[in-house]
């Protein structure tokens, strides 16, 4: 059976890819479409549920928002892209150094990891705010400064165990240097893990930029925020319970899809449940 036929046979993999692919169409659909320009207010519509003109209601500005969704789309892809591809070009770097250096140089970037896990991705955030001031680029950051440590565990730890094989000791008696033994032996035989945790990674970014604005920290009026969206909702759930509940179903559903992506794509790509299958 090859991998396409098992994919489709993975009903977590199939529901998370799913999900996962209805909220790029959405961030995509937003380029160059929305029902009502996200940021267009009209005191005279504000708080209508849903209707025929404004499919998912409006906001107390008159604000429409199925529009604030999609553009919302945007911010959490870019959050989670730009967040994930520093962890993993900076973290992956860092472990690969540590495993193929080993000694003093091991421990001191596994110390500085270590160092930085005791500073959360809001934490990073609040300090970053303190001196720089509120807004997207400090969410992602802090998203991403956060990331950093996690692939360099991960691929340190990954990375020593392919060290320790056979073809890789061939490799070195056969002069083989470290860097290229990196390159050619190493990195292809730790893809699949670090792809599974960029998955994961993404859906962790995706929820730590809501959650910084829904605090103020993250995105800024009047660019359209899932967070801030939730936020500005919360005085009015008996009111108007619908402003909640879809920029929370909105998070839920990304956030479980790439989870959902993650977990397929870990016995997608492990050998031996790939075996099983």
């Amino acid at each position: 059976m090859n991998g396409g036929q098992r994919a489709l046979r993975h009903p977590s993999f199939v529901v998370g890819a799913a999900l996962s692919l209805a909220l790029a169409l959405a961030a995509l659909l937003s380029l160059v479409w929305q029902p009502h320009p996200p940021t267009e207010i009209d005191m005279s519509a504000k708080l209508q549920g849903p209707s025929m003109t404004h499919w998912l209601g409006t906001d107390p500005f008159g604000r429409d928002i199925a529009s604030q969704l999609l553009v919302g789309a945007q911010n959490s892809i870019l959050v989670g892209v730009i967040a994930v591809g520093i962890g993993l070009s900076v973290g992956v770097a860092l472990g690969c150094v540590a495993a193929a250096r080993r000694g003093w140089l091991e421990e001191l970037i596994m110390r500085a990891s270590d160092f930085t896990f005791a500073f959360p991705a809001l934490l990073t955030a609040i300090m970053l705010t303190a001196i720089y001031g509120p807004g997207l680029v400090m969410s992602i950051v802090a998203i991403g400064i956060f990331n950093i440590p996690v692939f360099a565990r991960i691929t340190r730890g990954a990375a020593n165990a392919v060290w320790a094989r056979e073809y890789v000791l061939a490799a070195r008696a056969a002069g083989k240097g470290a860097w290229r033994i990196t390159i050619d032996h190493v990195l292809p035989n730790i893809a699949s893990q670090l792809i599974v945790q960029a998955s994961i990674s993404f859906a962790t970014a995706i929820l730590a930029e809501a959650a910084l604005s829904y605090l103020g920290l993250g995105t800024q009026p009047p660019q359209p925020s899932w967070g801030r969206m939730l936020s500005e909702a919360q005085t009015l759930l008996f009111q108007a319970p619908w402003l909640a509940v879809y920029p929370g179903v909105a998070i839920v559903l990304s956030v479980l899809g790439l989870n959902l992506v993650g977990d397929g794509l870990r016995d997608l790509l492990d050998p031996k449940l790939a075996r099983r299958r």
